[in-house]
């Protein structure tokens, strides 16, 4: 009898289709979305403080203030630092109009030895301004802010979120009997999201430290503020380092001229780039279960989706889509593959054939002709 199906070319068109779909109702309702999202992924990492109460017979509220008071401790801290460090920015832009006056006369002064006349440069700096300059660091930690600005929102989904985590913990094990796959796909969300969190929080404080010395030695204004704003951008994938360098950068140039700046530059390339591609992945190991190119794809496509939100919760976001879309799937072993880069478990490369050949060659003179003579 013959297995009749859709064309698979057909699934895939209707599949991607599907996915547009999904990603665009998901755009549409993100100012929902995003904070339901970062209010799951900080209940998971406080679980192993609720499950350490568990064992030690904490009362029930208890369970549920801890961690509560934990998370709303770094959310707090978090849009403190932000809002102080945009304040200071606005404090410290118009001090560095004399500076800027300065470094734009000595560029005038060496394009003019270069032979270029100084209307054609005055043309090419007249939209230069250090009040623009700061402003785009301003509108970086604006953004960045903005990802906070639903804080009561965030605070009932995560009191909500925390009263039922021992519930949903229990429905989720009794479940494991009826669908495995989907139980074990949501424990492995689970823990390979908080190991995510874990790991990049430490070498981001890692960093951090290192940068805050680096720009200390540098006399850049205001480097603790830089570095706090190094560890959040710590957890933004690929990119996040840049975007943490821009503020120090341009008040390093403005500070000390050009060469600051490349000092700076050069600072945080050689700290976050070591420790982040280097040292850090092999802390991680398989935790994050997706390729470098899929993590790119995911950073680009959340960004897109939620906006700065999307971009800090790319690799929650995209482990939780995993989990529920091929995890959860028996026969998505190759999928999972394709995502993770690793081969699934039980599996081998084709090894080559290294068969002696038993046919003979027809040819005269041939090898097995001549050895069959001796």
């Amino acid at each position: 009898m013959i297995r009749q199906g859709f064309p698979r070319a057909l699934i895939v068109l209707v599949g991607t289709a599907a996915a547009v779909i999904t990603l665009a109702g998901v755009q549409a309702v993100g100012s929902i979305v995003g904070p339901v999202v970062l209010a799951l992924t900080l209940v998971i990492a406080v679980s192993p403080v609720r499950g350490w109460l568990v064992r030690r017979r904490a009362p029930v509220w208890l369970q549920v203030a801890v961690p509560l008071a934990l998370v709303l401790l770094v959310l707090l801290g978090m849009v403190a630092v932000l809002s102080i460090a945009a304040a200071q920015l606005a404090i410290l832009a118009p001090t560095y109009t004399v500076q800027f006056n300065a470094m734009v006369t000595d560029l005038q002064h060496w394009a003019a030895g270069l032979g270029y006349g100084s209307d054609q440069l005055n043309k090419a700096l007249s939209s230069l301004d250090p009040g623009k300059l700061i402003g785009v660091a301003q509108s970086l930690l604006s953004s960045l802010l903005g990802v906070l600005s639903s804080l009561f929102l965030i605070v009932v989904l995560l009191l909500a979120m925390s009263l039922d985590a021992p519930v949903i913990t229990r429905i989720v094990d009794a479940a494991s009997t009826e669908r495995p796959a989907l139980t074990n796909a949501l424990k492995t969300f689970s823990s390979k999201t908080r190991r995510y969190l874990i790991v990049s929080t430490v070498f981001g404080l890692i960093c951090s430290v290192l940068d805050v010395t680096a720009l200390y030695i540098l006399d850049v204004p205001l480097p603790l503020l830089w570095g706090v704003l190094a560890l959040i951008t710590n957890y933004i994938p690929n990119i996040g380092f840049i975007l943490g360098l821009i503020p120090p950068a341009l008040l390093g140039l403005l500070e000390g001229g050009p060469k600051t700046m490349l000092l700076v530059i050069a600072a945080y390339m050689a700290i976050n780039v070591v420790i982040q591609s280097f040292i850090q992945p092999k802390f991680l190991g398989d935790a994050v279960g997706l390729s470098t190119t899929a993590t790119f794809l995911s950073l680009i496509v959340w960004g897109w989706v939620l906006g700065p939100l999307g971009a800090l919760l790319a690799i929650p976001l995209s482990l939780l889509v995993r989990a529920l879309l091929v995890d959860s799937d028996p026969d998505g072993a190759w999928t999972a593959a394709l995502i993770s880069g690793r081969l699934p478990e039980g599996s081998s490369q084709p090894r080559p054939d290294t068969r002696p050949n038993t046919h003979p060659d027809p040819r005269p003179g041939t090898r097995s002709e001549q050895s069959g003579d001796h």
